[in-house]
């Protein structure tokens, strides 16, 4: 017999959080909040592949001081638009808090980070300068199908 952890959640229900939000950034200028350490003619250079664009939210609970969850991501690949605009879109993955912790939150905090995916060598990570905090409603919703 091998000793497993268990890592299954508590047998009461836990939140479950959908965010729906827009995205407007320029990854080359660094314009909108965001910025890169690159030169804006460099950043897709002949050892860059793909940035991994992620959009993450953070918050602290009573039990946990820090909760990250990835909400949605996006392939760049080169040649496509450095600009985004993205109107009205929703979580792509499920925002699950282990307890209660999302209801009546008032720091959720959201950022937008991307992984620079090289040809060779070691992978950046580059997080948006620009962060927004959103509350969370104080009561549960049931009324939206997602």
């Amino acid at each position: 017999r091998k000793n497993v952890e268990d890592f299954t959640g508590p047998r009461e229900r836990s939140d479950l959080g959908f965010v729906t939000f827009d995205i407007t950034a320029d990854i080359l200028n660094g314009k909108n909040g965001l910025q890169t350490f690159w030169n804006k003619n460099t950043i897709f250079d002949w050892n860059v592949k793909q940035l991994f664009l992620y959009l993450s939210a953070e918050y602290s609970t009573k039990n946990n001081a820090l909760n990250q969850v990835v909400l949605w991501d996006k392939i760049m690949l080169r040649g496509d638009n450095p600009r985004l605009s993205l109107k009205d879109m929703k979580s792509k993955y499920f925002f699950f808090d282990d307890g209660n912790g999302l209801k009546g939150n008032r720091n959720i905090t959201l950022t937008l980070s991307w992984n620079v995916v090289p040809n060779a060598g070691i992978l950046p990570l580059v997080t948006g300068s620009g962060h927004v905090s959103v509350p969370f409603p104080d009561t549960y919703e049931t009324t939206k199908s997602y």
